[in-house]
């Protein structure tokens, strides 16, 4: 029997890396091989040309016209698809693994009879959910057909939001006893201490780095509106430096990871009314400092944005509701700091990767035993 298990990702990538030490943990009696598909491709230059021949074959139109982006579309051809399951598939062993185990779903990491896992935030067609999303931004019908076979070749589909379980059963047809969703852990923690003042600053906070795709110009139109009933109000933007001309509003641009602490802990309210976000580990980010949360209502944000008990969430572009809730919540700095609360509470009860890595291993510990007897597992159970 092996003794060791394999993690499979496009390239190292901090969530992507934490999974892997919450499994290395959870499974101390393995050794890891770590697989980075970038790497097996990089230095293959005909593969590469090859595929790129199949970009444009399969894109080049919409490559054209502005609709999709080459380094999007490199991943996602039925070529570079099928030569990265053969490339994973023949340094897996069943013999000398006991399972595999995949981050994100752009490819298909797995072998015919060895146990493999998926962990994962986003399905291509969980886009069609999301307002302002048009079946004509969908990649090809082959490319989806191909992404349909790896939730069906997994053991077990591990989902980071209940939005992405349900498109994997729904829009993939995949068995739902094949899906289980475990939510993500967080970088941050949450044992910051959190100074009470900080409610009555009146300080909006953004934090994104696509200004755009983030809903930062909505946030503008709805700070104009804020100011008119808050006249001291202010509005922080971290992360992006769009050019802006409005008062009490500072534009820091981007600051290293350890930078942003300062911020957080100067705010009153987190804000990002995003158009598009897989999961969102920045919202989890602002609850561990205690900050209440304005987002929108789509994608998984609403499994830990729950209104009124968490913060608020609104309809993306509704700059009109989004003005309201934001001058509501600053007026009341108790309801702040009781959201916020909440909020810290939520991390440390589900968003912890301890409590995601324990899960993730009951899972894979009974299916693997089930095929093949006990493994070498047993992390400490939460």
């Amino acid at each position: 029997m092996g003794k060791r298990f394999a993690f499979i990702t496009r390239g190292s990538h901090p969530t992507g890396n934490s999974v892997m030490q919450t499994l290395v943990k959870q499974f101390p009696d393995l050794e890891t091989d770590v697989i980075h598909v970038g790497d097996l491709i990089k230095n293959k230059k005909t593969l590469i040309l090859a595929n790129m021949f199949f970009v444009f074959k399969e894109y080049g139109l919409e490559i054209l016209i502005g609709r999709k982006k080459i380094r999007e579309c490199f991943w996602r051809t039925t070529y570079i698809f099928r030569k990265i399951k053969l490339l994973v598939s023949n340094l897996l062993s069943k013999n000398e693994h006991e399972f595999s185990f995949q981050f994100q779903s752009l490819f298909d990491g797995s072998k015919e009879g060895l146990p493999h896992y998926v962990y994962t935030d986003h399905t291509h067609l969980a886009n069609l959910h999301n307002p302002g999303f048009e079946k004509k931004d969908l990649y090809s019908r082959r490319w989806i057909e191909l992404e349909r076979t790896i939730y069906h070749n997994a053991t077990i589909n591990f989902a980071r939001s209940s939005n992405i379980s349900r498109s994997i059963i729904e829009d993939y047809s995949c068995p739902s006893d094949k899906v289980i969703c475990v939510y993500s852990g967080s970088n941050v923690g949450a044992n910051f201490k959190v100074d009470k003042e900080k409610y009555k600053n009146k300080n909006i906070l953004f934090v994104g780095v696509d200004w755009k795709r983030k809903g930062g110009p909505e946030l503008v139109e709805a700070f104009k509106r804020v100011l008119k009933a808050h006249p001291t109000a202010r509005l922080t933007i971290v992360g992006c430096s769009p050019k802006l001309n409005i008062p009490n509003c500072d534009v820091v641009g981007r600051v290293p990871l350890e930078g942003l602490n300062h911020y957080y802990e100067r705010a009153s309210v987190f804000c990002l009314p995003t158009r598009l976000e897989p999961f969102g580990i920045v919202f989890l980010e602002a609850f561990a400092h205690g900050l209440p949360v304005v987002a929108t209502d789509i994608e998984g944000i609403p499994d830990f944005v729950l209104g009124g008990e968490t913060g608020y969430l609104v309809k993306p572009g509704d700059a009109e509701h989004l003005s309201e809730v934001l001058i509501e919540l600053i007026a009341n700095p108790e309801k702040c700091q009781a959201l916020g609360e909440n909020g810290r509470r939520l991390v440390l009860e589900r968003y912890s990767w301890e409590k995601v890595g324990a899960e993730i291993a009951k899972h894979i510990m009974a299916t693997i035993s089930d095929a093949k007897g006990p493994v070498g597992g047993g992390g400490n159970d939460l």
